[in-house]
Parts: C-alpha cells; structure tokens; sequence
C-alpha cells in the first residue's frame, strides 16, 4: 500500500508543472511566472535526484530526472517569451 502512495506521490509532483507550461505555451506568456520559483525548484529536484542517486533507488532519480527535465523546459520557455515580451 505505501508503495501505492509514494508511486502517487511522485507521478503527481513530476508532472506538477506540466499545466502550468502547457498555459505558458498556449498564452505565449510568462508575466506572472517567478524565475526564482523555477529556478529554486529545480534546485531541490536535482539534490533530489543526487539523494536517490546515492540511495541507489531509482523510483527517486527517475522522478526526479524526468521533473528536473520539464523544469528546464519551463526555464527555456520562460526565457523565450520573457524576451518576447520585452519587444
């Protein structure tokens, strides 16, 4: 059961950013989207990603990984339409 509720867990907040990109990509816009958010959270993801790494587990680095991915996604989308809009 545990197993179950960690394995909802990660699923959850690996794609925890996923609407927030795909409206990101669909409004071209990011004004009310903080770097520092993305950027901190990466952070953390990544540390996470090296505690799994360590532990040998890899239900904890591959979550981790795949959500550090779609964070640097939404950094490189953030980038983009922030220049955009500074046009």
């Amino acid at each position: 059961m545990w197993y179950l509720v960690g394995a909802a867990a990660a699923v959850l907040t690996t794609f925890g950013f996923v609407p927030q990109i795909l409206k990101m990509r669909r409004t071209r816009s990011v004004k009310d989207i903080s770097l520092l958010t993305l950027v901190q959270f990466s952070v953390g993801v990544a540390i996470w990603g090296i505690y799994g790494w360590h532990l040998k587990d890899p239900v904890i680095v591959a979550a981790n990984l795949i959500s550090l991915l779609i964070l640097l996604s939404a950094i490189a989308m953030y980038l983009k339409y922030r220049r955009a809009t500074l046009r």
